[in-house]
């Protein structure tokens, strides 16, 4: 069976044999009834590529990535960058202002604490423009750095590259630049690797889990028994787990299959975007550089494979932008180091753009990242202003279910409402509340046990306030303005509209 492909880029078609002709199998010519004739000459299929994935073979197996590593000027800088950033992402949990976490998300008790300030579910204004300034603020870094964050600090590439592929290459005999395994590990070591894995992946859980649950609780549940702590223990083990699957099998298809980062490059990079790009002008037609006139007439690149075989994605960048490269420079290392040994230029392959490389003119100013800035600097400044009008405290006063009011006595009315007390504040507090005017009205605190609140807790007041008929008897309601001072001196003023009959 011969395949004869269409052109250069399309799959190779299978060409059919004739009915007369001999096809392996068969002893003689049948004249195409045999069995063999038959399978041979089913209708034509397209061959898959070599890698319809980049971790994917073409018979549908997984291709498993042993990338080499080039140890050139930009991988030493992702090491320092690495480094200090896995030292900031444990010590985070850890540090305190004012009294509380750095960071912590406390997802049970609804509480996010983000540089010292407690936010909680009734800041709904506040997570809203938070929520927006982190988007606004990934797509003018992605329009203006491309996929720096995937390369250089993305906690999955910086543990999977620093931490995690330099164990797998010490038990595959690989330290150094070695990519292809080779030993093939005894089995004890094999164990001992899953075991060093275990402890690694136990470590970060924990600090994973001190982001959502505080390091005094998670110091108890550590020093405590599972029992004592059942649920806690299960998370914790569940997140040991995960951890474990991602760095000991999924690896570098958390980055290709699971996150959409990737597949919003169309949207928020552009063509003057930083991007790892290679110069085909300068390097094609590509080969081996043997003779002076056969250097003339090839281009840089000698077809070597190595920014190919250091790729973590099992990527080949001389085909162009592709959502799987995370910009982690291994390419343009391994590229430099074959040009000075050919005493060529460096930066074949190099940050650039898509301009850049069709020789167009780039530069940082253009319409996005003129806009993306000035919307930032206006939620941002929203953000600072909403922040500053926040109380110690929140009140609300909510109308009580029934009737909307009652007649006590004749020309005395009384309508019920519930006070809802929030303590934003770091101390127990105790509100007193009272009637600033009319002065005509009364207030009267029907279970006074909500006026006492810890910090961050909430309480429901209930309230009765008696009135003269005269109040409401032109518009059938009046306006009743309720104080609320705590224990620190903040006071709150509620606008409250009592409800009555109209004469």
């Amino acid at each position: 069976m011969n395949t004869t492909p269409t052109d250069s880029t399309s799959p190779a078609r299978v060409t059919l044999p004739t009915a007369s002709a001999a096809v392996p199998g068969c002893g003689s010519d049948c004249g195409g009834k045999c069995g063999n004739h038959a399978a041979a000459t089913k209708p034509a299929m397209l061959r898959p590529e070599e890698h319809v994935l980049s971790t994917l073979e073409a018979d549908g197996s997984r291709r498993w990535l042993r990338p080499s590593l080039s140890t050139g000027s930009l991988w030493r800088k992702r090491r320092f960058v690495a480094y200090v950033l896995i030292a900031v992402f444990v010590a985070i949990p850890h540090l305190r202002l004012n009294g509380k976490p750095l960071v912590m998300l406390d997802i049970t008790a609804r509480e996010f604490t983000i540089l010292g300030h407690t936010f909680l579910p009734t800041d709904t204004p506040l997570l809203a423009l938070g929520m927006i300034g982190v988007f606004v603020s990934i797509a003018a870094i992605t329009a203006v750095g491309g996929r720096l964050w995937c390369g250089w600090a993305c906690p999955q590439t910086v543990y999977m590259e620093f931490l995690f592929r330099p164990i797998d290459r010490w038990f595959e005999g690989t330290v150094g630049r070695g990519g292809k395994a080779k030993r093939d590990p005894p089995p004890w070591m094999k164990v001992l690797r899953i075991g060093i894995y275990l402890v690694l992946s136990m470590l970060l859980a924990h600090t994973f889990l001190a982001y959502f649950v505080g390091t005094e609780r998670l110091s108890q549940w550590i020093q405590s028994s599972p029992t004592q702590h059942p649920m806690a223990f299960l998370v914790m083990a569940g997140t040991t787990v995960a951890m474990l699957f991602d760095f000991l099998f999924f690896r570098e298809q958390l980055c290709l299959i699971a996150c959409p980062y990737g597949r919003f490059q169309s949207v928020m990079l552009d063509r003057r975007s930083l991007i790892v790009g290679y110069d085909q002008k300068r390097g094609e037609p590509r080969g081996k550089k043997s003779k002076n006139a056969d250097r003339a007439a090839k281009g840089d690149c000698v077809d070597c494979k190595r920014c190919v075989a250091v790729c973590p994605t099992g990527i080949d960048i001389r085909d162009g932008l592709q959502m799987e490269c995370i910009n982690c420079t291994q390419c343009i290392d391994a590229c430099n180091e074959v040009m000075a040994k050919i005493g060529r230029e460096p930066n074949l392959i190099t940050f650039t753009s898509q301009d850049q490389l069709e020789g167009k003119p780039g530069g940082l100013l253009r319409a996005r990242t003129i806009l993306y800035p000035i919307v930032l600097a206006v939620v941002l400044g929203v953000f600072l202003v909403v922040l500053s009008t926040k109380y110690a405290f929140d009140a609300r006063a909510l109308r009580a279910a029934g009737n909307p009011y009652t007649r006590l006595a004749p020309g005395v009315l009384q309508n019920s409402l519930r006070l809802r007390l929030v303590n934003r504040s770091d101390e127990q507090q105790s509100y007193d509340v009272n009637i600033r005017e009319p002065r005509e009205v009364t207030l009267e605190i029907l279970d006074k046990t909500g006026l006492t609140l810890e910090s961050g807790k909430t309480a429901i007041v209930p309230i009765a306030l008696r009135f003269p008929h005269h109040l409401t008897a032109s518009t059938g309601s009046a306006e009743v303005i309720v104080n609320i001072e705590d224990t620190a001196g903040n006071v709150r003023e509620l606008e409250y509209r009592v409800l009555g009959p109209r004469r």
